[in-house]
């Protein structure tokens, strides 16, 4: 064989290289879906995660046929099951025997193919709502490791979905290391608003330990979950509910300076300046753009205190 051509196989296929693990998976008691990867390839979660609310999550992956994330999508859309259209894609695609796909749908019902010439380390493991998958791995640990800690963990979907990729890390993961990973979370029902239907969408493109990296920025999702939903409490004139919410903020990440400026800025618009003073004081010495910001909240209408109160604000250690 010529040293610049590649095998037969791999020809018409090579152009997406997405060698990963995943999972997708329902949760039963809020109907959310799913999808989380890792992979030693960059950008992994533009190619392998798709999902939309009510309808199901899509895992494509290995040499990868990207098209199986939105025909899959369109197919569920359409009534089909996650089984039927496993079968419809991969019967249609002469490259399916290095391809690794997993469906899950609305109903929960998960169906999963991984190729004969997928790379090993490759398989996959099904369970009640959920599949893992992967391929390329250092051993065949790595997908029942993921299932075992999606099974075991605790919480909101996506925090199991981060565990499971954390579960086949520990045992091995990739055989060439650690590069991206990705989360996409959906509801269970779609409402018509996308922006609210896709609740969770975070990327880590290319970092030297990915997996903990989108669990760290899983972690500031939900702190600005709750800075989210201060701020609507305010807008209902839930003065103490909005303080209880960006106080949870904070406590789930206590080094951005806006978490504790946003929670004083709505104690002085309740009319409690005083204890809002030493916040603000913490924030100014931080940095001086947040005084200079203060000054202007009055003309946009965020800052509703007296001449004075603004006065002693804006004074703050000068």
């Amino acid at each position: 064989m010529n040293q610049h051509s590649k095998p037969a196989l791999l020809r018409p296929f090579a152009d997406k290289f997405a060698h990963t693990y995943s999972i997708v998976a329902r949760d039963p008691n809020t109907g959310e879906m799913g999808v989380a990867v890792q992979s030693h390839w960059f950008s992994v979660g533009s190619l392998v995660t798709w999902a939309e609310a009510g309808v199901g999550a899509i895992a494509t992956q290995s040499f990868i046929n990207v098209s199986y994330g939105p025909e899959g999508l369109e197919l569920l859309r359409a009534g089909h099951t996650a089984s039927e259209i496993v079968q419809k894609l991969t019967e249609a695609d002469e490259g399916r025997e290095v391809r690794q796909l997993a469906i899950v749908d609305a109903q929960g019902n998960v169906a999963v193919h991984t190729g004969r010439g997928c790379v090993p380390a490759a398989g996959h493991q099904l369970g009640s709502t959920y599949s893992v998958q992967a391929n390329l791995m250092l051993n065949d640990r790595v997908w029942p490791a993921m299932a075992e800690a999606f099974e075991a963990g605790q919480g909101p979907l996506a925090e199991r979905l981060v565990a499971a990729l954390e579960g086949g890390q520990a045992v091995g993961g990739d055989i060439r290391g650690k590069q991206s990973a990705a989360i996409l979370v959906v509801k269970g029902q779609a409402t018509g608003k996308v922006w609210e239907d896709r609740m969770i969408d975070l990327r880590v493109e290319d970092h030297a330990d990915p997996v903990n990296e989108l669990k760290r920025v899983l972690t500031l999702y939900r702190a600005y979950e709750y800075m989210n939903e201060g701020d609507k409490r305010m807008e209902a004139n839930d003065v103490d509910g909005a303080l209880t919410a960006y106080r949870a903020a904070e406590a789930i990440y206590p080094d951005n300076p806006e978490m504790p400026y946003w929670h004083a800025i709505s104690l002085a618009n309740a009319g409690r300046v005083d204890e809002a003073l030493p916040m603000l004081k913490a924030v100014f010495a931080r940095s001086d753009n947040w005084r200079l910001l203060t000054e202007r909240l009055p003309g946009a209408g965020l800052l509703m205190v007296s001449s004075a109160d603004l006065a002693r604000i804006l004074t703050l250690d000068r």
